[in-house]
């Protein structure tokens, strides 16, 4: 005679069904926006804005946000030539804060797109 796992285990259908949504998710990763969420701006840092971009990336952390130090933020991407832009601490509470800001990247004389530098918004 086969017995019902349900019944073997001593749960109803829904306790096993609910057991097993639960191990089905277990290894799921939500995100969840909220109200006025801007996705460039994620929960675990802000991305600024590349102007004139061919690939470059400018990322900061939730850490170098609030790391009360000023950081050369590398935004090479996935550009062929790197550039970076240095920001203060002041200029780090501020995009930390919500407020604009722009800043322009060094110049690079080496690239295959000539000598030229980027202006990165962040927020």
């Amino acid at each position: 005679m086969v017995q019902d796992f349900s019944e073997a285990a001593g749960i109803d259908r829904r306790q096993f069904t609910h057991a097993a949504l639960m191990a089905m998710l277990a290894g799921v990763s939500v995100t969840i926006w909220g109200c006025g969420s801007n996705p460039s701006s994620p929960s675990n840092g802000r991305t600024g804005d590349v102007v004139g971009n061919h690939g470059h990336q400018a990322v900061i952390t939730n850490a170098q946000l609030t790391g009360n130090n000023a950081i050369t933020l590398d935004i090479r991407g996935s550009a062929d030539h790197p550039h970076s832009v240095e920001l203060t601490v002041a200029e780090l509470n501020q995009i930390a804060g919500g407020q604009r800001l722009g800043k322009t990247s060094s110049t690079d004389p080496s690239s295959s797109v000539g000598t030229h530098n980027h202006l990165v918004q962040f927020n």
